[in-house]
């Protein structure tokens, strides 16, 4: 009886393993985000304008993620290309195109506390730049622009579970 119940404790902490969240922030979770861009209307057709089609003539924009305390070697990357009139991710995971072009793509970090408030709707983009809790690089005046897609991305956080451990390379 012993050895059963030590036995239905190792497979319910496996099982429990095998279902637990992919780290915030690593490939499998931004993998996650760009299906969930996809989903959310706000981000598909509220970029679909302007923003999408400034590529450098590239026909994509790249956005680049990573949370400050896990480290810039850290970084995922999400690729967003125009499609039937919408904004759509067609990638998340591993850094795919290490050269930015910081005319059009953006790198976006803030500690884990930070995505996470951000993510629960505690505060917007606005806020989170001007107090300095998002830290950017890429067309500020474009981000700007764009305040109401840009709060449903900074969104995504609350929306995709993530453990607090930091991602691995």
């Amino acid at each position: 009886m012993k050895y059963a119940t030590i036995a239905a404790a190792l497979l319910a902490a496996f099982a429990g393993a095998a279902h637990a969240a992919p780290a915030l922030m690593s490939a499998e979770w931004t993998a996650q985000a760009c299906d969930a861009w996809n989903k959310d209307a706000t981000l598909t057709n509220g970029l679909a304008e302007k923003w999408i089609k400034n590529d450098a003539g590239r026909g994509y924009k790249i956005v680049h993620l990573y949370r400050t305390d896990c480290g810039e070697a850290t970084q995922t990357e999400m690729k967003i290309v125009p499609k039937d009139g919408k904004a759509m991710c067609v990638y998340g995971g591993a850094v795919q195109n290490p050269k930015m072009d910081y005319a059009v793509d953006y790198t976006m970090h803030a500690t884990t506390e930070k995505w996470n408030e951000m993510g629960a709707g505690e505060y917007g983009p606005m806020k989170a730049m001007m107090f300095g809790r998002l830290k950017f690089q890429g067309p500020k005046m474009e981000a700007m622009s764009v305040m109401g897609p840009f709060e449903a991305f900074l969104r995504l956080p609350g929306k995709i579970p993530g453990d607090k451990a930091c991602p691995t390379k």
